[in-house]
């Protein structure tokens, strides 16, 4: 095969992950696939069985042509514990420099690694270095910038703010050392500006790149028999946890009564919103929908709503929202008006009172509706689609490869036939899992 060979490393990879930057991992690993690049994606599974609560997930299909190596430890739960605390692959660090040096990539493109390896292995390998922020952990041990479980962190006390977490204190942090290992990378990536803002604020001293998460060109098909819920419904689509500001929404819905409140997600704070939700009838708890059956809530909700109240790096939904015709109500917070603003496909708020407003004009205002959702599906052709982003990040490949003196990778990439000439649902070649026993790194 032609083309650059790409190593994704990560602690979490679908199916073994929780949030949606593994996801958006696998999209762009997928995405440079169809491009005619090579992908390998480097997992520690260990992190994952340890904070897993619930069943193991089933197998995926691997015929996307990314290859997946899963590193595991007999020893488990010691091994994420040391990398936590020691910033660097104690258990599995022979295994992953060992895979690193035998396979010889062009790019590394580190992502979540806090329990893949901590900084210490981003000296890894000898390749062009990129790190891609899907979260804020490069400024902040708990990832979130959420101070002490409750608010919204305007300065660090992070010491203090680890212990509300129960996690140990990271005393590396504190040494330099996270600095050092940094200057093994050639280049950063935020996923959106106000991400790059914030970790500047925060004091990360390096350039970032912006190049936001995007979806396949071609969505899933969903059903089209009709509206999945018998009522006019508004959507929230995520995990349920306390940042993600449903505590402001559900009390609405017991003097909203013309529409209901459908609920898409699972996650810890589960019990406390349903205890919130009790004797509210417009409130429903959907659990975890899969992806195909999403796409028809999307496409039939009334407006996604976006109450985080947390400071995140995107909003994979909102595009998700957009892709389907579905206007946004998203708090005026983090990278929420960057992305709404940039498209006009949908509308802000600060408090429940103007969240209340806003459903009330979404629901009554049809041509309002009718101009934010075409709005938006426009929107995310021209900014989030496969076909816009890849090229944006290769192109960051690239200018970071001409500034490190890599001609080769120059090269290869300006040589890139154009990826819109093969169909993007030709199917890629088919990639597979290999596990860790096979590296020798079952430690």
């Amino acid at each position: 095969m032609s083309g650059l060979r790409f190593c994704m490393i990560t602690t979490f990879y679908p199916p073994y992950n929780f949030g949606g930057d593994g996801i958006g991992i696998q999209r762009f690993s997928q995405g440079l696939v169809r491009r005619g690049h090579q992908v390998t994606v480097l997992q520690d599974i260990d992190a994952f069985n340890l904070l897993n609560k619930g069943a193991d997930p089933p197998e995926e299909d691997a015929s996307d042509g990314v290859e997946v190596v899963r590193l595991r430890s007999r020893f488990g739960m010691l091994s994420v514990l040391l990398t936590q605390q020691f910033g660097r692959p104690v258990m599995s660090g022979r295994a992953i420099r060992r895979f690193l040096n035998a396979r010889k990539f062009d790019v590394i493109n580190f992502h979540n690694i806090s329990l893949m390896g901590g900084p210490g292995v981003l000296k890894y390998g000898d390749a062009l270095k990129l790190y891609m922020a899907h979260e804020h952990w490069l400024v902040c041990p708990t990832h979130v910038l959420w101070r002490h479980k409750r608010e919204r962190c305007t300065g660090r006390q992070c010491l203090r703010c680890s212990l509300h977490y129960r996690r140990p204190p990271q005393l590396w942090r504190y040494t330099g050392f996270l600095e050092r290992q940094l200057e093994h990378v050639d280049g950063f990536i935020a996923m959106s500006e106000f991400s790059r803002k914030k970790h500047h604020e925060f004091g990360f001293a390096r350039d970032m790149e912006v190049v936001n998460y995007f979806l396949p060109d071609q969505p899933r098909q969903g059903s089209n028999d009709g509206s999945p819920h018998p009522r006019p419904y508004f959507l929230f689509v995520g995990r349920l946890e306390r940042i993600k500001g449903l505590d402001d929404v559900i009390p609405l819905f017991k003097c909203y009564r013309d529409a209901d409140l459908l609920i898409a997600g699972d996650g810890e704070y589960a019990p406390v919103l349903r205890d919130l939700a009790k004797g509210v009838t417009g409130v429903k708890f959907l659990g975890r929908v899969e992806p195909e059956r999403l796409n028809g809530f999307y496409r039939h909700a009334l407006a996604l709503v976006v109450p985080s109240v947390c400071f995140e790096t995107f909003g994979i939904i909102l595009i998700e929202a957009f892709r389907q015709g579905t206007p946004v109500l998203a708090r005026r917070i983090g990278p929420f008006p960057e992305i709404v603003e940039r498209c006009g496909g949908g509308l802000l708020f600060d408090g429940p009172e103007e969240l209340l407003a806003a459903l009330q004009r979404i629901q009554t205002d049809l041509p309002l509706r009718q101009r934010l959702a075409e709005s938006g599906r426009q929107g995310f052709q021209n900014h989030w689609s496969e076909t816009e982003v890849i090229p944006r990040y290769l192109d960051v490949v690239k200018r970071t490869a001409q500034a490190k003196g890599r001609v080769d990778i120059v090269r290869a990439l300006e040589s890139e036939p154009d990826a819109n000439s093969t169909p993007i649902s030709e199917q890629p070649p088919e990639g597979g899992c290999t596990d860790s026993r096979s590296l020798g790194a079952a430690t």
